[in-house]
């Protein structure tokens, strides 16, 4: 007797799962969709054609008196540093803080300020130049990691950008661009005696310039520093030295 009372109460039980299901039927989760102001979409991606620019970042926005022309507009690749440079000295004399909003050019003068988009996704910040570098062939600007985050090369590590420079008010006659103090860098060797070599042939071939061998992070250095340390004499130097493996960079001191 008890197996008919089971089956028919089984039988009762699955009817109502069935009608319970049937009042709420399951539905996938689909999140919703990325505010149109947000301006960011997948790296390397073509923004949507949606006949709207709200999906195209807008340019950062410049302090007031930086709304005249640019003194410099260029186009290549840039890269960002973080450690082991933080905490160290940057070139303006000054512990390089890779969360400050800064970036590091080999020949814009110190306290410039730029304006670096990223033209693949259209971000852009306002960094100060505060170091020198890259001393990596046909890069053109290093960004601190705050700034880096800000335009999207962080995810990305190199990204084509267009760079707006401007020089300070106090930038006036030998720090306007390209005026100022230029020397040449040459590096970076992994092995300190292959550097203090070139040091010394280089001592022996211009007698009227310094010329010294230092450690960086990334190896050593040599650098001539020319009697007269115009642009026009350190790209003389700069296209008279071939040394296998060692890039001669032009730098400006100042």
């Amino acid at each position: 007797m008890r197996a008919p009372w089971v089956a028919t109460a089984v039988l009762t039980a699955l009817v109502v799962a069935l009608s319970g299901c049937h009042k709420k039927p399951a539905q996938a989760y689909h999140p919703p969709p990325p505010p149109a102001s947000s301006g960011t979409y997948s790296r390397g991606a073509t923004p949507p054609n949606t006949g709207s620019t709200a999906t195209v970042p807008r340019p950062a926005p410049l302090p007031l008196d930086l709304r005249a022309a640019p003194s410099l507009v260029e186009t290549g690749i840039a890269s960002w540093y973080g450690p082991p440079y933080a905490g160290r000295k940057s070139a303006d004399g000054k512990v390089y803080d890779q969360n400050a909003m800064t970036a590091a050019h080999l020949t814009l003068p110190m306290g410039s300020m730029v304006r670096v988009t990223n033209l693949v996704t259209g971000q852009s910040a306002v960094v100060k130049i505060t170091d020198r570098g890259p001393f990596v062939h046909g890069r053109i600007i290093d960004l601190s990691l705050a700034a880096a985050k800000a335009t999207g090369v962080y995810r990305m590590g190199v990204a084509k950008v267009r760079v707006e420079a401007w020089t300070p008010e106090s930038s006036a006659g030998p720090n306007v661009i390209p005026g100022g103090r230029w020397c040449v860098q040459i590096g970076a060797f992994l092995n300190e005696e292959d550097a203090i070599q070139l040091k010394n042939h280089l001592i022996r071939r211009y007698t009227t310039a310094k010329v010294i061998e230092f450690p960086g992070p990334t190896g050593h250095w040599v650098r001539i520093n020319p009697k007269v340390p115009d642009h026009a004499h350190a790209e003389e130097i700069a296209n008279n030295i071939h040394v296998p493996d060692a890039e001669p960079y032009l730098i400006r001191t100042d």
